[in-house]
Order: C-alpha cells, then sequence, then structure tokens
C-alpha cells in the first residue's frame, strides 16, 4: 500500500497551514546528516505541540530548478502523533515559496480526524 492509498483509507482533513517550530527544539542529529531538524514542539493556530512518536518519514524528490537532470529532495514528510492528542502529517519544505508565507519551512499537510 502506498502513501496515497493509506491517507484515502482514513479519515482525514486537508489543511495545508504553517506551523511555528518552537525555537532551540530542532533535531541537531538530523541536521548534521544534511535533513530538516523537526522540532520537537510547534505552534498552530495558537496551540502549542509536542510530538511525541515519528510514525513514519518519505520524501518528495523533484527535478533540478537549473535545468541539470539532477534530482533533490524538495520535502521531508512526517507523521507524527503529538501532545494534546492528534495525528498528523507535517512536512518540511526545502524551498520555500516566494511570496505569501516565503519564510515557512514547515507546514502541516493533513490532521486525522478518525
Amino acid at each position: 500500500m502506498d502513501h496515497s492509498d493509506r491517507l484515502s483509507a482514513v479519515l482525514t482533513r486537508f489543511v495545508s497551514e504553517p506551523i511555528a517550530p518552537v525555537a532551540q527544539t530542532a533535531d541537531a542529529a538530523a541536521m548534521s546528516r544534511g535533513e530538516p531538524g523537526l522540532p520537537e514542539r510547534f505552534s498552530w493556530r495558537q496551540q502549542e505541540y509536542r510530538i511525541l512518536d515519528v510514525m513514519e518519514t518519505w520524501t518528495s524528490i523533484g527535478p533540478c530548478c537549473s535545468g541539470s537532470r539532477e534530482k533533490y529532495h524538495r520535502k521531508h514528510w512526517y507523521r507524527i502523533r503529538t501532545e494534546p492528542k492528534q495525528i498528523m502529517t507535517i512536512y518540511c519544505d526545502r524551498q520555500p515559496r516566494r511570496g505569501g508565507c516565503a519564510k515557512s519551512r514547515w507546514w502541516i499537510y493533513i490532521v486525522d480526524v478518525g
């Protein structure tokens, strides 16, 4: 079962909103491997969440923006369990978009509701 099959089997709510990692809570070991530092805590909609468990991880790969044939990790995805009790899929955008939320690297993609 791939990710899209698994996600469709669970009742989810599409969110696509930025989150604010709490300062000094990033995973330094991941950053030393060249991966994003998943925050231990983050704020979303004026509520602070603590990540209790990373249930699954995967990446999205895309072509080089300069026209080369190389492929790069574009997004790092995490299916997480939090306190307060939620199951969410969040991701880190390695190349945040220009405009609107240009500085937002961390996003909630979906929240399980069932």
